[in-house]
């Protein structure tokens, strides 16, 4: 689907309109004064059951001699919106496109809002057209919208608007697409050569192979991949934007191509889920693709560890003791519990390593967040108030809601093991999530800043989301943006 800014070179038939007091606004296709008495008496009958919010949705379907279809999609009260309600209303107008059967749609909020609020919506309504079918047997009578028209105010500054908006809409759909691909064509090897590709924007790309890992001492990590014939990498990315003598951010991804459990295998009527236990680490190369684009002036650095938890003759047992990378020693209790272990030894490299300032980690740990958050916010745990209060004011700015969880002594004591520093699930179902967090939390020895995101509820949405519907959010990618764009400003002054 292409998004042009300006007016279509022919006539075209869908078109959607914006209005103000019942007025269509667009003035690119006349009608017939009788034509816009019946439209409008029409609308004002809708308008009369309609709830008074700042934008309502009134759709209204209008054959003008067969020649085009009207649609009027908003009644507006302000001529300006938050950067996500634009993307919202984006979303919404692409849902009635998608009904319209058109190929090609024109968008008129010319008289209504400026050059970058419309490039919001152009947003919008590019992440909700999102569809992942490339397994799909192509449906010969379906009619998908080919091309979008966007008026404005000023076509070219909303066209300079969009072009850092196009880098949030393909980043949230490289997440999505990811997290949809099949497992058997997403494994640890095709996600690491993922983060090969980082090189075209300009990011630095390490991978560290098993030996490497072998070498480094990273046994956690390597325990969770020995069951599977896929050998499991290391990806460290770095976008070298700020000062020499600045610390970096430092993100950290789970990146579990596919989960079965190992030894303590999962229940089978939900298996098929476990595809998507690599978001996290998604979402961390995403955030780097999209820091590149944008050229954001800040140091980051980026580390996925990628493996898969397979049953075979040569996993990972519960009993087990490894040996992580700090020199903890790790007593498994649950093979299923395999992302902290994965985690557990990233956190240690990349404190060891690169001594950052923040350390934020995305993964999808635990089912049990879902139980106490549903699918609402996202699972937040930190040592450090200023960062907790930093990410969960970025998530609000885009509507990508964290709520924060406890660390405390008693869940942290929860995981002492009696034969090894400790284990890696605490003794029942209780505070499971939090009990996670605190594995985590043993391996950062030097206690740098460090905020863990538990997205296991949050990755796939089974309601309608009014940006992205049903199916996988790309969660993460814009709270990061609104959370690391702050740290650009500040050090360029604005």
């Amino acid at each position: 689907m292409e998004i042009i800014f300006g007016p279509p070179p022919h006539r075209v038939s869908g078109i959607i309109v914006g209005a103000e007091n019942g007025v269509l606004l667009s003035n690119l296709f006349k009608t017939t004064d009788e034509e816009n008495e019946s439209l409008q008496n029409r609308l004002q009958k809708r308008r009369e059951h309609s709830a008074k919010k700042n934008v309502v949705f009134q759709p209204c379907w209008c054959d003008m001699n067969g020649s085009h279809v009207m649609v009027q999609v908003a009644d507006l009260t302000k001529t300006e919106l938050s950067e996500v309600d634009a993307y919202e209303l984006g979303a919404k107008i692409y849902t009635v496109a998608a009904n319209m059967g058109e190929e090609e749609i024109l968008v008129d909020f010319s008289a209504n809002f400026s050059p970058g609020t419309v490039a919001g919506i152009a947003a919008g309504f590019g992440i909700r057209s999102f569809s992942f079918d490339k397994y799909k047997k192509e449906d010969p009578d379906a009619v998908k919208i080919e091309k979008v028209y966007f008026l404005s105010s000023n076509q070219d500054l909303t066209a300079k608007a969009y072009k850092d908006a196009r880098v949030i809409v393909d980043v949230v759909a490289y997440v999505r697409s990811l997290s949809s691909e099949a497992p058997n064509v997403l494994y640890p090897e095709a996600l690491a050569n993922e983060a090969k590709n980082l090189k075209k924007f300009g990011v630095k790309v390490e991978i560290l192979d098993e030996k490497a890992l072998t070498k480094l001492g990273m046994n956690a990590l390597l325990g969770v991949a020995q069951g599977s014939v896929r050998p499991p990498y290391v990806a460290i990315c770095h976008w070298n934007g700020g000062s020499k003598n600045e610390a970096p951010i430092a993100l950290v991804g789970k990146g579990v191509t596919f989960d079965s459990g190992g030894i303590s295998i999962k229940p089978s009527s939900g298996m098929h889920e476990m595809k998507e236990d690599m978001t996290g680490a998604a979402v961390v190369l995403a955030t780097m693709q999209l820091v590149a684009q944008l050229d954001l002036p800040i140091n980051l650095i980026g580390a996925v560890g990628l493996v898969e938890n397979m049953p075979s003759g040569s996993a990972q047992r519960p009993s087990d003791v490894v040996t992580s990378m700090s020199g903890l020693t790790i007593e498994i209790q649950n093979t299923d519990a395999e992302g902290r272990l994965v985690l557990a030894d990233l956190l240690f490299y990349v404190e060891r390593e690169f001594a950052p300032q923040y350390i934020v980690d995305f993964a999808t740990l635990t089912g049990a967040i879902k139980i106490a958050l549903g699918q609402e916010y996202a699972g937040l745990f930190s040592n450090d108030n200023a960062l907790s209060d930093k990410l969960i004011a970025a998530g609000e700015v885009v509507k990508e809601r964290l709520w924060r969880l406890p660390l405390d002594p008693a869940f942290d004591k929860d995981i002492d093991s009696t034969i090894a520093d400790v284990k890696n699930v605490g003794s029942g179902r209780g505070a499971s999530s939090s009990t996670a967090a605190h594995f985590l939390n043993r391996f950062l020895l030097k206690k740098t800043p460090w905020a863990h995101l538990d997205i296991a509820a949050v990755t796939y949405d089974s309601k309608e989301r009014p940006l992205t519907g049903v199916g996988y959010t790309g969660f993460g990618v814009q709270l990061m943006y609104a959370f690391l764009k702050n740290f650009a400003h500040k050090d360029s002054g604005k």
